[in-house]
């Protein structure tokens, strides 16, 4: 087991450090590209950060992993939204200004509540996942329209000085870009391996491991993310990194790892503990980010509150097994 745990350590620690070469890479790319910054900070930064649990499910469902694939795509999307959203407003209050931002939420809910209709027979089919990355599309290129129409609504003036300082040349940005990916690819999969190897000597289930170890692993770069965007004062590409990164793990992760080895057989506990904790705090957040006050912010109280939620999934999770 030594060897395992090792493996999950090591994997992680270069896996945040891949994932942050490969975002600055793209970033790099997509600026000498001319595409706009808010193309930068939303799509291009969601993916960077989703991208560790992409390759991990993926790599799951060649390993017909289907319960680990699924574990990390609504593990990440509990923590993303409860522990790590949680933790950046009780650091910094977060205002929601922004309209492009705002029109994201129902988004969310909407892409939450067809994960859930396909659940319901207790399987993601070829044709589910099919769907889904047909939907991932059409959110991107909608995304991508909506970002150019008003991308000076996007980052502040000091936040895109800092984008071309710390920007590439396009020759690095293009090396960091692939050696970025190839290194995830190789520390997503001694992740997989250490997981898998811990669940089998303790006898748990690769659901739980995917919904715990690897969905909590694979969310620190949004938390990163998520936190070093509050302190810029930049809220709404805090809220847009990690509302992306949902959006991602439904229909990219669940969708790819799906058409890569459709999940026939999947727990009912997603559908009774895991799904509805997802819908929960996804209304929760539309809830919130709807608000009752004049000024949209989510407060460090209702921070509190989602990181609260976290500890009493986390309680229940660990009870259950027991």
């Amino acid at each position: 087991m030594t060897y395992a745990v090792l493996s999950i350590l090591g994997g992680f620690a270069l896996l945040a450090w891949s994932a942050d070469k490969f975002v600055d890479g793209a970033a790099s790319v997509s600026s000498h590209a001319g595409v706009p910054p808010l193309i930068i900070g939303m799509v291009i930064l969601g993916f960077g950060t989703s991208a560790p649990e992409i390759i991990i499910s993926a790599i799951a469902a060649l390993d017909n992993k289907s319960d680990l694939a699924l574990g990390n795509a609504l593990g990440s999307n509990i923590f993303n939204t409860s522990l790590i959203l949680g933790i950046a407003a009780i650091f910094s209050p977060i205002k929601i200004t922004s309209r492009l931002v705002r029109r994201e939420f129902p988004l969310l809910l909407g892409v939450t509540l067809l994960l859930g209709a396909m659940l319901l027979d207790e399987a993601v089919s070829f044709t589910d996942a099919l769907v889904l990355i047909i939907s991932f599309v059409s959110l991107m290129t909608w995304t991508i329209r909506n970002a150019k129409k008003s991308w000076d609504d996007s980052l502040n003036p000091g936040f895109k000085e800092e984008i071309a300082e710390q920007k590439y040349s396009l020759k690095w940005g293009l090396v960091w870009l692939f050696v970025g990916l190839i290194l995830m690819v190789a520390s997503s999969r001694t992740v997989v391996w250490g997981s898998i190897n811990i669940a089998q000597q303790l006898g748990l289930s690769d659901l739980i491991i995917g919904l715990t170890i690897v969905a909590l692993g694979t969310s620190l770069p949004e938390l990163a993310a998520s936190i070093a965007a509050t302190r810029k004062g930049e809220d709404d590409i805090a809220l847009g990194n990690l509302v992306g990164s949902n959006m991602f793990n439904i229909l990219a992760v669940v969708g790819i790892a799906g058409l890569i080895s459709p999940m026939t057989q999947i727990s009912a506990d997603v559908l009774r503990r895991d799904y509805p904790m997802v819908l929960g705090l996804t209304v929760a957040l539309l809830l919130m980010a709807a608000g009752y006050k004049k000024e949209r912010v989510i407060t460090r109280y209702e921070g509190l509150t989602l990181v609260f939620s976290c500890i009493i999934y986390l309680t229940y999770l660990v009870r259950s097994v027991i």
